[in-house]
């Protein structure tokens, strides 16, 4: 991807550029701290790079940026047991926000994909697994 040159950007001693890189991680950081966000789906690609060990920031983010103006695609998985309506409009808003105050590019659209449900694992009561043990053949 290449690095994008806005008008506003250029100053009298230079330019600033904002690589598309950037918004997809300031886009997967905001969307992670959404309560009710159990991760980002990323696809084959990403769940690779987790495997070798990087942590991969924009995953399950991408972005079309303008010269002004960004529009963005987030893929996530939801906790059970949270309104699916309620999370992505708080994840619209969220991403939003911090993209046009950490670059000043307006955001048209953020689009919500949710692609899994994840399921908190059952809790065990410790004195429920003696009681089963107890009964097992020895």
């Amino acid at each position: 991807m290449s690095t994008l040159t806005t008008e506003f950007e250029k100053t009298d001693i230079g330019t600033i550029q904002i690589a598309p890189e950037v918004i997809e991680v300031i886009a997967g950081l905001a969307t992670v701290e959404v309560p009710g966000v159990a991760g980002m789906s990323g696809g084959f690609a990403g769940g690779i790079a987790e495997l070798l060990g990087r942590k991969n920031l924009s995953k399950g983010v991408k972005v079309e940026v303008g010269q002004r103006e960004a529009a963005i695609d987030v893929s996530i998985v939801i906790e059970f047991g949270h309104r699916i309506p309620e999370v992505a409009g708080a994840i619209q808003r969220n991403v939003k926000q911090t993209i046009e105050s950490m670059t000043g590019l307006t955001v048209v659209e953020v689009n919500v994909h949710i692609h899994d449900v994840q399921f908190k694992p059952a809790d065990r009561n410790p004195q429920e697994e003696e009681e089963t043990t107890a009964h097992r053949v020895k």
